[in-house]
């Protein structure tokens, strides 16, 4: 069975119903309005959107025009709703002509003795700010925001040129009584529609005309009612896979003759269009072609090393020291490769299209890899609008072996979680040739914890602990205790585990990251063992214990996102107080889940005053369906059950 391919039969579901339905206008907000103290459908909800429309349409005088209509009304129920009186508008900037963008119709409803008052939003509450070199923010706060409050605004934004649609969310975490996406598109503009999610919209598709009737066009308009919040839910890649929406992509553009003797095009049919048109865009194969920037550096770096492998290593970790990510996604450069070189940041394309001209350089084979990270969703089809990321694959002897340089602590085949979503699209020159690649890994991540404790007669627990971790646990650990500061980290680390004190902590190979990483700690816990009558009751792996299961949900709506394959494993060393003896030990046991997915392995014996444990917890495949989620709730559920019985001492 291939776990995957199912998944994915799940993340986009297709298909439309062209049905007619009442379109709503928006009503005059009432006394009633305001009053509501509740979502009807969901009252623990702390903002609904009551109304979102958005139009999308195009004028043509001398060239196209698009613009994009959105108004929207979200009444607030709490005070924990107040952030969507906060609203950012994302736009683009990066093609032909600036956009105009204007917000209009702004404004606060409250009641005030019985009586509707109306806030307006002022100029002094909106703010401009130009986040990447292809894209800028609209940001805005309503005024007089408080609970019971109903805010409405709308805004307008004229892009010069034909422009793909904005995405159109339906769903959100908050629930939405009405949202409406009504799209008017050129017929001579050819574009795809992928829908999301697990709602389906209705659909009305009619003919219309643009510029005075001159250019036939499509109306479009999609209709969605009593839209329920999207709820996050435990080892989920990214919500929004899930979240309904409808997106488009220009797919081909065909002008007839009587326009200037007509145009064709194919704009993203396929990733070998798409490499093509990349590998001609100076953003990319121009920056990729700059060497007189680092040659002499290279030069110096590689000096005497000769094997390929240390060469990429070497080459790998000067640019991760050299060049600091600023946190800023794409495959396009924002400023260019040698002024990033030159100031030590740059975003994700100038740091890894620098990694790859520096391997090519050192004559090491080496292309990119376009991919969508998983916080922007899984890409099913052809586009490069859907893709916001290029990591560095180096090819030799029919092996890939990818690199991304925005993480210090990712290693040459080890990239960032962030990265590890599906697969991504390796663009090679040559013929224009793209291939997918899988970046699902297969290796198991490790985490080993070796347990060694003695328990006095007062049922205080005290010794050692030494965790060590490999591959994707040891880039997430290294990860976590580079941001960290110490004091912190071990007091949320008591706190977390049963109030247990650490008397002593230290970590080693931080820094060398071909190595495992390890941390050691001294521990005393006081609150692991229960006296009861002359008996002690405990767990053997103590404050390690996990006692709830994560998968709380009834259904699951989602596929279950592990992200990488992962071994649990504990080994115990008990040492038990003189005057007792064992009494009662669990029984050694091994849990395996249909197709092997889920292994526990549960092992204990005792030999004097000594008792010995092993216990073994894995996941084989980063990715199930979410048709396997009664099978891993109840194998976790057994898991739990297992690692919460007790050992039973007794006083001789």
């Amino acid at each position: 069975m291939n776990i995957l391919k199912k998944v994915l039969t799940l993340v986009v579901l297709l298909g439309t119903v062209n049905t007619y339905s009442q379109i709503k206008e928006f009503k005059k907000i009432t006394v009633a309005d305001l009053e509501q103290k509740v979502y009807p459908n969901d009252t623990s909800a702390v903002a609904a959107y009551l109304y979102q429309v958005g139009k999308v349409h195009y004028e043509y005088s001398m060239g196209f025009t698009t613009v994009t209509t959105v108004k929207t009304r979200i009444k607030i129920f709490k005070k924990a709703g107040y952030d969507y009186a906060n609203q950012i508008i994302n736009y683009y900037v990066g093609f032909g002509s600036a956009p105009s963008i204007s917000i209009s119709d702004a404004y606060t409803y409250n009641l005030s003795g019985g009586t509707i008052e109306k806030v307006k939003l002022q100029s002094d509450g909106k703010f401009s700010n130009k986040v990447t070199k292809n894209w800028a923010q609209k940001k805005f706060a309503m005024p007089n925001v408080k609970v019971g409050s109903i805010i409405e605004y709308e805004y307008v934004i004229r892009q010069p040129g034909i422009s793909t649609p904005s995405k159109w969310n339906f769903q959100y975490r908050i629930p939405v009584a009405y949202s409406e996406f009504n799209v008017t598109t050129p017929d001579y503009f050819i574009f795809k529609k992928n829908q999301r999610g697990f709602l389906f919209p209705k659909v009305i598709t009619e003919p219309a005309q643009i510029n005075n009737n001159t250019i036939p066009a499509t109306k479009s308009v999609y209709i969605l009612e009593n839209i329920p919040a999207i709820t996050p839910e435990p080892f989920v890649g990214a919500l929004q896979n899930y979240t309904s929406s409808i997106s488009h992509e220009l797919s081909s553009v065909e002008i007839p003759a009587m326009f200037s003797g007509g145009y064709y095009e194919k704009v993203s049919n396929s990733w070998e269009t798409i490499a093509k048109k990349l590998y001609d865009s100076r953003d990319f194969q121009d920056e990729l072609a700059k060497t007189k920037y680092f040659e002499s550096d290279v030069d110096a770096l590689i000096k005497g090393v000769d094997s390929n492998k240390d060469r990429v290593k070497a080459i790998f970790n000067f640019v991760k020291s050299k060049v600091k990510w600023n946190g800023d996604e794409g495959f396009v450069c924002d400023e260019g490769v040698k002024l990033a070189y030159q100031n030590g940041t740059g975003n994700a394309a100038e740091i890894n299209l620098m990694l790859i001209a520096m391997l090519r350089y050192a004559n090491i084979t080496t292309n990119p890899v376009l991919l969508s990270t998983r916080d922007n969703g899984i890409v099913l089809f052809p586009s490069l609008a859907l893709l916001n990321h290029v990591v560095a694959v180096v090819e030799a002897d029919n092996q890939l072996l990818l690199l991304d340089a925005t993480d210090l602590n990712a290693t040459p085949g080890i990239l960032p979680v962030k990265d590890l979503n599906y697969q991504g699209i390796l663009i090679r020159k040559e013929a224009n040739t793209a291939i997918t690649v899988d970046l699902t890994p297969k290796t198991i991540s490790k985490e080993t914890h070796s347990l060694s404790y003695v328990i006095d007669s007062e049922g205080v627990a005290k010794g050692k602990l030494r965790k060590s971790y490999t591959d994707y646990r040891a880039l997430e650990k290294r990860t976590e205790l580079s941001k960290a500061n110490e004091d912190e980290y071990l007091q949320n680390y008591e706190q977390d585990h049963h109030s247990v004190e650490i008397t002593e902590y230290n970590h080693e190979h931080l820094k060398e990251l071909e190595d495992a990483l390890v941390e050691t700690f001294s521990f005393s816990s006081k609150n692991d063992v229960e006296i009861i009558n002359n008996k002690m009751y405990f767990n053997p792996i103590l404050f390690l214990t996990q006692k709830k299961n994560p998968f709380q949900q009834e259904k699951r709506i989602c596929p279950i996102d592990f992200a990488f394959p992962l071994e649990r494993k504990y080994n115990v060393s008990i040492e038990i107080p003189q005057g007792y003896k064992v009494e009662t030990l669990p029984t050694a046991i091994t849990y395996v889940t249909g197709d092997e997915v889920g292994t526990f392995k549960y092992l204990i014996s005792a030999n004097e005053n000594k008792i010995q444990t092993q216990i073994i917890f894995s996941i084989a495949a980063p990715v199930l369906p979410e048709d396997y989620y009664e099978i891993i709730k109840d194998f976790y559920q057994k898991v739990i059950d297992k690692q919460t019985e007790k050992i039973v001492l007794t006083k001789i």
